[in-house]
């Protein structure tokens, strides 16, 4: 409960405004059982201990789906709910994750039309920096650098798939968006949804209009930019729970593993 924009006392909570002290305020006891907590080892310990509860889209637009290692996420709710209590419990026993790489994973230089009714789709083969100081094993954070214009860029979507499957819609609709000249120049978008996936393969990047009247485009320049640790990040914590998220992945990196 806390008080609202008229003077009065409300538990009904529809922004922002409220998330960010609830989630500060967990955080902040995560940190009291565990003082060695990085930022870093924050966000792990928010995507392994959040509940996917009873979210969901009420207009049908977003489902839950489950990325490559087994991690369910939604484009409007992340990886879910925060949970004090499961998230107290493993920052005790927690390990802070491997150094955190930056992996420049490749670039498409070439200037490419967007048509009106049908997506522009453009790929990028990478190995990671695969025996590089730079190289990314298991992934935390991804970028597209893009340089795109268009005639409505509000009506511009785009959407990155990872080589393991992960779709994340990276730039929706927006209505209110008229420019018809600017565009976006360099501007890094991002995806936590590959989390813990590995990077190495064929990334496809989406580039399309939706909208009722015909539009154009240009497509610039796509960077991708891989962000995670070259070591696996688990492997010193224990499993309590089998069916936890936790465990769910390490089963998915040990396994990948045991392939190589």
């Amino acid at each position: 409960a806390t008080t609202d924009l008229y003077g009065k006392c409300t538990t009904t909570h529809s922004g922002t405004s409220a998330a960010a002290p609830e989630a500060a305020g967990v955080f902040a006891l995560a940190l009291e059982a565990n003082n060695k907590l990085t930022w870093r080892d924050i966000q792990h310990l928010t995507v392994l201990t959040s509940k996917r509860n009873s979210l969901f889209d009420a207009k049908g637009r977003f489902h839950w789906t489950m990325n490559g290692v087994g991690l369910e996420f939604n484009h409007l709710f992340g990886f879910g709910v925060l949970d004090a209590g499961a998230m107290v419990a493993l920052a005790k026993q927690w390990k802070t994750v491997p150094p955190r790489y930056h992996c420049e994973a490749g670039s498409v230089i070439q200037t490419q039309q967007i048509p009106s009714n049908k997506p522009l789709v453009l790929q990028i083969n990478t190995k990671a920096c695969e025996g590089q100081s730079t190289e990314v094993k298991y992934l935390e954070h991804v970028q597209a650098v893009i340089t795109v214009n268009a005639t409505r860029r509000g009506d511009l979507e785009l959407y990155l798939t990872s080589p393991m499957g992960t779709r994340s819609m990276i730039l929706s609709r927006r209505p209110n968006d008229d420019d018809s000249h600017d565009g976006f120049t360099k501007w890094p978008f991002m995806t936590t949804h590959t989390w813990a996936e590995y990077p190495q393969g064929t990334w496809l990047l989406e580039a399309r209009f939706n909208s009722q009247t015909p539009q154009t485009g240009f497509f610039k320049e796509w960077t991708l930019m891989l962000h995670g640790t070259r070591e696996p990040p688990y492997t010193e914590l224990s499993v309590l729970d089998p069916h936890s998220k936790l465990a769910i992945v390490k089963k998915a990196h040990e396994g990948r593993n045991k392939q190589y």
